[in-house]
């Protein structure tokens, strides 16, 4: 489902067929759409307007919250935070920015392209692989991203997290590794409706 934010952002796209584009609307606009605040986790209000600039020219919204608070939660965000800086194709402003939206995007509920707000998983499969190439390359069995991101997690703090000795025994194989819902409608004809 989109959101006037959404349509708002992409209707002032700087590059509106670039990947990161789709990626950065889609998170804003669904924490828009939902009350969060802030809009993108870990973000400074000060790297937030520099992502508007260069990727939404004209567009006028504040990040919201102490973004740089830690969440009462106790979620993996700064982890999962941690990783994604550490697996960057290149040390950018840009791909820094990317990082914060993936890791915002991950705390939510539904799989991660459509917590992105992406019309597709395989979008979301060319974004990490052309952005994070080394970490993607570790998902050589298509493990639904999420899943993947909290098994590397777990792998670093050295906490076993398969009931059996691979996956492929696994009596959650088909949680972590079957198919995903189709591509989001509303996002497509959006995204359609505005090459």
């Amino acid at each position: 489902m989109t959101s006037p934010g959404y349509a708002e952002l992409l209707a002032r796209a700087r590059f509106p067929g670039d990947a990161r584009t789709l990626a950065f609307a889609g998170v804003i606009g669904r924490a828009l759409a939902s009350g969060a605040s802030p809009l993108i986790r870990g973000m400074t209000e000060r790297d937030f307007q520099r992502l508007l600039g260069a990727f939404f020219p004209g567009v006028s919204r504040d990040n919201g919250g102490d973004a740089l608070k830690p969440s009462a939660d106790h979620d993996e965000h700064a982890e999962l935070l941690e990783l994604l800086l550490e697996h960057r194709a290149e040390a950018s402003e840009v791909n820094t920015w990317l990082c914060h939206a993936v890791a915002s995007a991950a705390m939510n509920d539904e799989h991660l392209w459509q917590d992105m707000g992406l019309p597709n998983r395989s979008v979301l499969t060319q974004l990490l692989e052309e952005n994070f190439p080394a970490l993607a390359a570790l998902n050589s069995g298509d493990m639904k991203w999420k899943k993947f991101f909290y098994r590397q997690l777990c792998q670093r703090a050295g906490v076993p997290i398969c009931k059996s000795p691979n996956c492929s025994d696994c009596s959650d194989y088909g949680i972590c590794f079957g198919p995903e819902a189709a591509e989001d409608p509303a996002v497509m004809n959006f995204i359609g409706a505005n090459p």
